[in-house]
C-alpha cells in the first residue's frame, strides 16, 4: 500500500487531498499545527519548525508521495513596525515546504516518488496587500522548478498546483478582507464559479499517478481561466 504525507491535511484543500488519497487506497499521514476531526493518521507539526518536521518524519521508512499544503495567509502592510505576520506566512508556506521536502527526500523511491506543492495563482502574479503571501508562493514555485531539476535523475517528479478562488475557510477570510461576497468573487472568474477543494484534490491525484511521470517542474493554475485575462 502506498503512503503519502499531506501537510495541512486536516482542513480545506489539504483535507480534500487526504480524503481522496484514502479513497484511492493510500495510507495517509496528515501533519498540521492543530488537531482536528480527521479519519487519517495525524501528527501535530508546525512545518515552519525544522526540528518538528524532522521528528514527524524520523519514524517513517518510506513514503511514496509528499503533498505540501500547509500554509497561512493574510493581508499585510509594510508601513508598520510589526513584522510578525510576514515571518509567519513566509515560514509556513515557503520554509515549511523546504523543510518537508528535505525530510522526505531520503524516503522517496526512485522513479515513482512524487512531490506536489500547493502554491497559488498569487505565486504567478501580484496583489498589493498580499506581499508576504505572494512572495512565499512565488518562492514555492521557484523552489519547485529548481527541485524538479535536482531530482530528475532519480525519476522523482516535483510539481506545483496554483489554485485561485477555492471554497475554503481561507477564502472566506479573504472575502472579509476585501469586503465582498463569494458571489462577487465568482463573478470575477471567467468560468463564473469558485473551485471546490475536491477539484484541487483531483489534480493532485493525477500528478501522483504513474501516467504523469513525464510531467515535472510545472506550476498548473486551477483558477477558472483567471490568468488568461488581460
Amino acid at each position: 500500500m502506498k503512503q503519502a504525507v499531506v501537510t495541512g491535511g486536516t482542513r480545506g484543500i489539504g483535507r480534500a487531498i487526504a480524503d481522496r488519497l484514502a479513497t484511492e487506497g493510500w495510507t495517509v499521514l496528515t501533519l498540521a499545527r492543530h488537531a482536528a476531526d480527521t479519519p487519517h493518521r495525524f501528527q501535530p507539526c508546525d512545518v515552519a519548525d525544522p526540528a518538528a518536521v524532522r521528528a514527524a518524519f524520523e519514524n517513517l521508512s518510506r513514503i511514496d508521495a509528499l503533498v505540501n499544503c500547509a500554509g497561512i495567509a493574510g493581508a499585510n502592510r509594510l508601513d508598520g513596525d510589526d513584522d510578525t505576520l510576514w515571518h509567519a506566512i513566509i515560514g509556513s508556506n515557503l520554509h515549511g515546504t523546504y523543510h518537508c521536502c528535505k525530510a522526505a527526500l531520503p524516503l522517496l523511491p526512485n522513479e515513482t516518488g512524487r512531490i506536489v506543492n500547493i502554491a497559488s495563482v498569487l505565486g504567478l502574479r501580484g496583489v498589493r496587500d498580499q506581499t508576504a503571501y505572494c512572495a512565499a508562493k512565488h518562492g514555492v514555485i521557484g523552489f519547485t522548478r529548481s527541485l524538479s531539476l535536482a531530482l530528475a535523475p532519480r525519476g522523482i517528479t516535483v510539481n506545483a498546483l496554483c489554485p485561485g478562488w477555492v471554497g475554503t475557510e481561507m477564502a472566506e477570510r479573504r472575502y472579509t478582507e476585501l469586503n465582498i461576497t463569494a458571489e462577487q468573487a465568482a463573478a470575477g472568474v471567467p468560468t463564473g464559479r469558485i473551485a471546490s477543494p475536491a477539484e484541487v484534490a483531483d489534480a493532485t491525484i493525477w500528478l501522483l499517478r504513474p501516467e504523469s511521470r513525464g510531467i515535472t517542474g510545472h506550476a498548473l493554475p486551477i483558477d477558472g481561466g483567471g490568468l488568461a485575462l488581460p
